[in-house]
C-alpha cells in the first residue's frame, strides 16, 4: 500500500493515516484473499521509533507481523518511504544514516524471521523532490542539497543492511527506484544523456560503481561531493539482491527547445539553455520506451534479479487495468527470454492521496487502487480481480483489455508531435463491445461519448435497432452483437406526460428493463440500468439510501420502481443505478442549462424552493457507473454528487459558479408550478455502499468550464419574462 510520510514546511502528511490502514488490521486479510503471498509492507522508522529504538513502540508492528504470518504472507519490510526521518535525525542533518541503521538493527533483532528489506524507498527520487525541486523537507533547490540528501539516504541503506545482516546474514536488499527515460530534440541530446545517466545513480552507488571513471564523477564533485564520501560506497559495496524498478507513464520525459509550444509551467532549462520538459507520451510520435525496454536496459546494465516494485496509473478503471496488464506481460515476456524477473508489485493496494500535487498539499484528491476507500469498508475494484487472476492463474481478463491503453492511441498527442511514428500495432481481433440501449437519449449519448473518450469499445443502439420492450428484438441483437455488458439508458423520461400515457411509460421503463434483464441473465451478460429518485415519496427529511423501500407517488416513479424489482428478480447480478436531477454540458434542456441561459438573457427563472434533491452531473454519473460496471458491482447503488439542495438553491449556486447575477431567480412553491405529475418534496440521495462522485460545487465548476467557458463575473438585470 502507499505509505509515504512527507514533511512539507513542518507539516507531516502520512498516507497510512489518510488511507485508514494504520488503524485497519483486516486489510491484510483482504490482500491475502487476492492470492498475494509477498507484500511490501511499511514498518516505518518515523512511526515506530521516532525517538530511537530504545523507546520504540512495537505493538502495531507485532500485530501486523503476526497476522501476516498467520495468512502466509511474506513481508518485504520498508523502513523509510519518501520520509525525512524523525525530528532527531532529519534528512540533511547528518544524523539520518546512523539513526536509520540503529532502527534497522533493532527491527532485525525483534523480527529475525524477516528476510527482505527496503530500508529507503527511491533515494534518488526523494533527493530530487526534496533537494532539487524544493517540494519536501529540507526544501532545497540546488545540486548541493540534492546530493547531500541523496548520499545520506544511500549511506543509510548501506549501514542499515550492515546492521540487519549482523543479525540475519541471509537478509536481502530489495532496492527500489523510479526508472524513467529522457528523450529530447537534437539540440538537447546532451541534457538527455546526462539525465539518462543520472537515473542509475542509486544502484550504481550501491553496487560500488561510482569512481573516477563514472560518467558523472566530475558532476558529483562539482556539486560538493567529497571523494571520501564517494569512496565509502566503493569500499562498502551493497549491491541489491533484487533491483526494484518503479515506472510510470510520466517517468519518461521529452525535452524541447521550442518552448513556445508548451505551457509556461512546463518551461525551464539548465545553466546554458531554456527548454520545455514535458511528458513524452504527449508529444513523441513513436510513443514510449515502455516497461519492457526499461527492464531489459536494467538487466543489461546489472545482470541482477529484477522486480517491478510499483505499478500504478491515475486514470479510469479500464486504463488502470491496461497498464497493469501491459507491465505484467512485459515482465512475463522478458522472463521467458531468460531475464531474471522475480515479481510485479501491484501498487497501490488502497490507492493514493494527493499525488497529483506531489504531496505538497492536502486537497483530498484520491486515486483508487485495488480497493476503493470511498465506501464504508475498502471495496475491491476490477484491479483486485485482475490481480487475483494474475496471482493465481485462474479466471479471465476483463474484456476492456481488448483495447490498448490511451498511451498507445493517437489521441494521446497534445502538442505538435515530434519524431518518427511508431509502427502500427497489430490488432488481436475485433474488441468485445459494450451495448448501449437508448442511444438517442441524453444518457445514451453521454454513455457513448464517455466510452469513446475512455477507449471502451461500444455499440450505441437506437430503438430502430433494438426495441428493449420486444423480446425477439432484444434476443436477436444480443445474439448478433455478443456484448460483454449492456447499459440500459432507454426509457420514457417525460414525468408529466406519463400521467396521461401510463401504458407507454410502463412499456419503455418497466417492460423494457425486464426484457433486457431476462435476455442478459440467460446469456450471462452483465447489465447496468438507470433508475430515479422519484421512486420515493419524499415523506422524510433525511437522505434516502439503498436500503429504503420505494414508495412512488406518480406514474413515472411507479414505472421505475417496477423496473428495479423486475430487473433484480430476473437478473440478480444486475447493477441498478439510482440518480436524480441530472445536469450536464452536452444537452440543452436540463435544469441548470435552462436556468443559466435565462439569467444570461436577463430573463427571470422560476425554481421550487420547497423541493430538495441531490443534483447529479452527467459526466460524473457516467464515469462512476462505468467504473462500477467494470468492477462487477451489482444491486442498487445511489449515484449523485455530494450535497442536497432545493431547486432554487441549485439555480443560485449555478449562477454563482458561472459568475451570473442570480437576482432573476424567482423561488416558488412546487404547488404553484401546477405540474401534472405530483412531485415528492424531499428526494435527497445518500449511499451506504460508496460515494464515488465529488461535491456538487466541484461539479458545477466543471460544468461551467465545459459548457460556458470561464465565469463571466458580471451582473445582469432581471426581467419578468417566464423561465
Amino acid at each position: 500500500m502507499e505509505c509515504t510520510r512527507t514533511r512539507v514546511h513542518g507539516r507531516v502528511m502520512d498516507q497510512l493515516d489518510r488511507s485508514g490502514h494504520a488503524a485497519r488490521a483486516d486489510d491484510l486479510d483482504r490482500f491475502a484473499a487476492l492470492g498475494i503471498r509477498t507484500l511490501r509492507h511499511p514498518f516505518l522508522w518515523e512511526r515506530i521509533a521516532p525517538d530511537g529504538p530504545e523507546t520504540a513502540d512495537w505493538g502495531w508492528a507485532d500485530a501486523r507481523m503476526a497476522r501476516m504470518e498467520a495468512l502466509g504472507i511474506h513481508p518485504i519490510a520498508g523502513l523509510v518511504h519518501h520520509g525525512s526521518g524523525p525530528p532527531r535525525a532529519l534528512l540533511g542533518s547528518g544524523r539520518f544514516a546512523e539513526g536509520l541503521a540503529a532502527y534497522a538493527g533493532a527491527f532485525a533483532r525483534r523480527y529475525p524471521q524477516v528476510t527482505d528489506y527496503t530500508p529507503v524507498n527511491e533515494p534518488l527520487t526523494t533527493a530530487r523532490f526534496a533537494g532539487l525541486y524544493g517540494f519536501w523537507h529540507p526544501h532545497g533547490a540546488d545540486e548541493r542539497t540534492f546530493l547531500r540528501v541523496f548520499l545520506e539516504q544511500c549511506r543509510g541503506v548501506v549501514l542499515a543492511m550492515r546492521a540487519i545482516r549482523a543479525v540475519n546474514p541471509a537478509a536481502r536488499l530489495v532496492q527500489t527506484e523510479d526508472l524513467g527515460k529522457t528523450h529530447a530534440t537534437r539540440g538537447l541530446a546532451y541534457q538527455a544523456r546526462f539525465e539518462n545517466e543520472r537515473r542509475w545513480l542509486t544502484w550504481d552507488l550501491l553496487c560500488g560503481r561510482v569512481d573516477a571513471h563514472h560518467p558523472l564523477w566530475a558532476d558529483l564533485l562539482a556539486w560538493g561531493a567529497d571523494e571520501r564520501d564517494l569512496a565509502f560506497f566503493a569500499e562498502n559495496p551493497t549491491p541489491p539482491d533484487v533491483v526494484g524498478i518503479n515506472h510510470y507513464l510520466t517517468s519518461e520525459r521529452f525535452l524541447d527547445t521550442r518552448v513556445r509550444r508548451y505551457l509556461p509551467r512546463q518551461r525551464g532549462g539548465n545553466a546554458y539553455q531554456r527548454y520545455a520538459d514535458v511528458e513524452a507520451v504527449y508529444v513523441r510520435r513513436g510513443g514510449l520506451a515502455g516497461p519492457r525496454a526499461l527492464l531489459a536496459e536494467a538487466w543489461r546494465r546489472y545482470a541482477l534479479p529484477l522486480a517491478v516494485t510499483e505499478v500504478h496509473l491515475d486514470s479510469t478503471r479500464e486504463e488502470q487495468l491496461r497498464w497493469l496488464a501491459e507491465v505484467w506481460d512485459a515482465a512475463e515476456g522478458l522472463a521467458a527470454r531468460g531475464v531474471d524477473v522475480r515479481a510485479v508489485t501491484v501498487w497501490a493496494l488502497l490507492g493514493t492521496f494527493d499525488w497529483n500535487s506531489l504531496l505538497t498539499r492536502e486537497a483530498g484528491y484520491y486515486e483508487p487502487g485495488l480497493f476503493d476507500l470511498r465506501a464504508p469498508a475498502p471495496r475491491p475494484t476490477a484491479l483486485a480481480a485482475l490481480t487475483r487472476t494474475l496471482a493465481t492463474g485462474e479466471g479471465e481478463r476483463h474484456p476492456v483489455l481488448d483495447v490498448p491503453g490511451w498511451w498507445h492511441r493517437p489521441e494521446r498527442l497534445r502538442y505538435p508531435p515530434s519524431g518518427r511514428p511508431a509502427p502500427p500495432r497489430e490488432a488481436d481481433g475485433e474488441p468485445r463491445r459494450l451495448a448501449i440501449a437508448g442511444a438517442g437519449g441524453t444518457l445514451g449519448r453521454a454513455f457513448a461519448r464517455v466510452c469513446g473518450v475512455r477507449g471502451i469499445a461500444h455499440r450505441p443502439l437506437g430503438r430502430g435497432e433494438m426495441d428493449v420492450a420486444d423480446p425477439a428484438s432484444v434476443r436477436a441483437m444480443l445474439d448478433a452483437l455478443r456484448p460483454w455488458a449492456v447499459v440500459n439508458a432507454a426509457g420514457y423520461v417525460r414525468v408529466d406526460d406519463a400521467e396521461r400515457e401510463p401504458a407507454a411509460c410502463f412499456r419503455e421503463n418497466a417492460d423494457g428493463a425486464a426484457v433486457l434483464a431476462e435476455a442478459c441473465a440467460a446469456r450471462g451478460i452483465p447489465l447496468l440500468t438507470v433508475s430515479s429518485d422519484l421512486v420515493f415519496d419524499g415523506m422524510r427529511d433525511a437522505p434516502y439510501t439503498e436500503r429504503d423501500a420505494p414508495s412512488p407517488i406518480n406514474v413515472y416513479g411507479r414505472s421505475k420502481a417496477d423496473a428495479e424489482r423486475r430487473v433484480l428478480d430476473a437478473h440478480p447480478a444486475a447493477l441498478v443505478v439510482r440518480t436524480a436531477a441530472f445536469f450536464g454540458p452536452w444537452d440543452e434542456h436540463n435544469f441548470v442549462t435552462l436556468a443559466l441561459r435565462a439569467l444570461r438573457e436577463d430573463r427571470s427563472f422560476l425554481a421550487a424552493e420547497d423541493a430538495t434533491v441531490s443534483p447529479t452531473y452527467v459526466p460524473d454519473l457516467v464515469h462512476a457507473a462505468l467504473d462500477l460496471l467494470i468492477d462487477g458491482e451489482r444491486g442498487v447503488w445511489h449515484l449523485a454528487n455530494a450535497g442536497a439542495v432545493t431547486w432554487a438553491e441549485l439555480a443560485r449556486r449555478a449562477a454563482t459558479a458561472a459568475g451570473v447575477d442570480a437576482s432573476g431567480i424567482e423561488p416558488v412553491r412546487t404547488a404553484d408550478l401546477h405540474l401534472p405529475a405530483p412531485r415528492p418534496l424531499y428526494t435527497a440521495l445518500a449511499s451506504e455502499r460508496g460515494w464515488p462522485l465529488p461535491s456538487l460545487d466541484d461539479a458545477l465548476a466543471r460544468y461551467v468550464a465545459e459548457r460556458w467557458g470561464r465565469p463571466v463575473r458580471r451582473r445582469r438585470r432581471a426581467t419578468a419574462a417566464a423561465g
